[in-house]
């Protein structure tokens, strides 16, 4: 029982912190990339669709992304769904394909950037805080049913802390590489 708790726990933190690197990943720095369209969503037959089921996406150049739409009749509406995103991009359409030049970050849009990353990562180690809860709880009820002893409940307490430690740690070294991007001047 205590091997299954253990085994739930580190999973749910490692989907936290897979959670947090999609998450950065739309984050903009001021490079392409086509992590920053993922959360792009384009009405398709009525339907919210998301970008890269109904294109071709690419990045020709460090600072220049692509949508060629496999119905050039989703021109119009790709065109909208970027520009009303939070992203500031705005895309140039050429009848064929939309080009979305990536343009370089202002100081002040990078600290506002650095802001949202810290409250992402704020929010996921959370997550993984209540992971660590959940889990404490769970032994505690197994040993209040008496289905483990005083002692190997210790030990599986000191093994959740020891894997919240280890998985802050990876939220945090997440959140100051996406930073070190935004920050990072070309």
């Amino acid at each position: 029982m205590i091997k299954e708790t253990l085994t739930q726990t580190k999973s749910r933190m490692a989907k936290a912190l897979d959670d947090l690197r999609a998450e950065l990943a739309g984050v903009r720095t001021g490079r392409a990339s086509l992590g920053l369209l993922d959360h792009i969503r384009v009405e398709y037959y009525g339907t919210p669709t998301p970008l890269n089921q109904v294109a071709t996406l690419g990045v020709p150049e460090p600072n220049l992304l692509t949508i060629q739409p496999w119905d050039p009749s989703l021109l119009p509406a790709i065109d909208k769904a970027i520009r009303s995103s939070d992203l500031g991009l705005n895309p140039v359409n050429d009848g064929k394909m939309l080009r979305v030049p990536i343009p370089p970050l202002t100081e002040e849009r990078r600290k506002e950037l650095v802001k949202h990353v810290h409250k992402v990562l704020e929010n996921h180690r959370t997550a993984v805080r209540n992971i660590r809860r959940d889990a404490n709880e769970e032994l505690k009820r197994l040993l209040k049913e008496k289905k483990i002893s005083e002692d190997e409940e210790r030990r599986a307490l000191e093994e959740i802390q020891k894997m919240t430690d280890e998985f802050a740690e990876k939220l945090e070294a997440q959140g100051k590489a996406k930073e070190r991007e935004i920050l990072e001047l070309r």
